[in-house]
């Protein structure tokens, strides 16, 4: 078992966080994030190119997802055992090169293959959440997290605006090769100012693997964490990823860039995340997160009730995008204070629940839209909010250990 080192630092030690740093923090996270994201609305454009059918294009952002959360679990611990900044400079270089080859893919099943290793190495994004936590006081890391989470967010949705725009002006290949330039800056940015981080924690990295599953045997309100959040980011999966056929169809007929549009009706929901972080720093995370699931179930509900309103479309996005935002701060915010030496494990495995979350629900989203249509789908969101909030609302299977998830 990996054990604490000694440059952990206590929370009083520490100064207020630069808000320059975490204006960065909050860009890194955002810029490598979207990397997943960029294939969600050009999926019509992906099957033009090489001439496949729904379902099997629908496999390359399950891939990007499934490689997501494969690299949270497998690549983002590691930023307790080494330096988080060579950390995120390392994958960045990785992720660079991935995106450039990308951009040329000549087949589907390179493309498939590109886009499971894109999400792995996308998972640098989360990399800058622990960062956060770290720099931060007791006192300002709920806001600081916030922040930083918003930034996150505001790159998941609008990667999907600018995948869109890009995609229909110049093909899909382009949206790759300025995430690549854009990756580049950001690794630049990270070497030039963020702050060395030193090791957490000391041991072999099959120690550090064996310890996530101490963690989620040890902590019951690590266990309903990642359950509540892994249900809540299941809807993410179902809407995003049918999104661009469902505005394909009758009696819409929009195209690539007006269904990356909506990710700005997302982003709008994310801009509240930091509002539902002050939340959790003032009244406890737990109101924060029964509010996000009341807010899922209510959109999707309003979606399948007028499925062939516009405004009820862009209503829905911004609130269901707000309600599981919301449940992630607030629940990055109770991980993160369980074992201060272990937050970038702690992260990862709230991560990569919400990713599997988020595969799942996509192919249980295009499952639904392909037998029921749109409203199979809004109601395998609004069911995933409802358990969420049952499951939200019930202890944990053992006593607390967590006095923050109490309250």
């Amino acid at each position: 078992m990996p054990g604490p080192s000694n440059s952990t630092r206590n929370d009083e030690e520490r100064r207020s966080i630069p808000q320059a740093l975490i204006w960065l923090l909050a860009i890194g996270s955002g810029v490598g994030v979207a990397n997943v994201y960029y294939i969600q609305p050009v999926v019509p454009l992906v099957r033009e190119t090489f001439a496949i059918g729904s379902e099997q294009v629908s496999l390359i952002p399950a891939a990007s997802q499934a490689g997501y959360a494969a690299g949270m679990l497998l690549l983002a611990p590691l930023g307790d055992l080494i330096d988080r900044k060579r950390l995120v400079l390392s994958k960045s270089v990785l992720l660079f090169l991935s995106l450039l080859a990308t951009a040329f893919a000549p087949s589907f099943f390179m493309l498939l293959a590109l886009s499971l290793v894109v999400g792995l190495l996308g998972s640098v994004g989360q990399d800058f959440v622990p960062m956060a936590a770290h720099l931060a006081t007791a006192e300002q890391r709920g806001r600081t997290i916030g922040l930083v989470t918003t930034g996150l967010l505001c790159g998941i949705l609008l990667s999907r605006t600018l995948g869109g725009v890009v995609g229909d002006l110049f093909g899909w290949r382009m949206i790759y090769e300025i995430a690549a330039a854009m990756v580049a800056l950001v690794a630049f940015a990270v070497w030039r100012w963020l702050p060395v981080q030193p090791a957490a924690i000391s041991g072999s990295y099959g120690a550090m693997l064996l310890s996530l599953a101490n963690l989620v045997g040890q902590y019951a309100v690590l266990r309903k964490a990642l359950a509540t959040q892994g249900l809540l980011a299941a809807t993410l999966g179902a809407f995003w990823s049918t999104l661009a056929l469902m505005l394909a169809e009758p009696p819409f007929h929009l195209g690539a860039g007006a269904a990356g549009a909506f990710g700005l009706a997302g982003a709008a929901g994310a801009f509240g995340s930091s509002l539902f972080g002050r939340l959790a720093d003032r009244r406890g995370p737990i109101l924060a997160i029964h509010l996000g699931c009341l807010l899922v179930v209510f959109a999707f509900t309003l979606m399948l009730l007028s499925p062939h309103s516009m405004a009820a479309l862009i209503a829905g996005a911004v609130l269901f995008d707000l309600g599981v935002m919301a449940g992630l701060v607030s629940h990055q915010t109770v991980v993160t204070a369980i074992d201060p030496a272990a937050r970038s494990r702690l992260n990862g495995l709230l991560m990569t629940a919400a990713m599997i979350g988020v595969a799942i629900g996509a192919l249980v989203g295009g499952w639904a839209w392909s037998r029921y249509g749109w409203a199979g789908v809004c109601l395998t969101g609004a069911a995933c909010g409802l358990v969420a909030l049952l499951r939200s609302l019930l202890p944990p299977s053992m006593p607390f250990t967590s006095k923050e998830y109490a309250r």
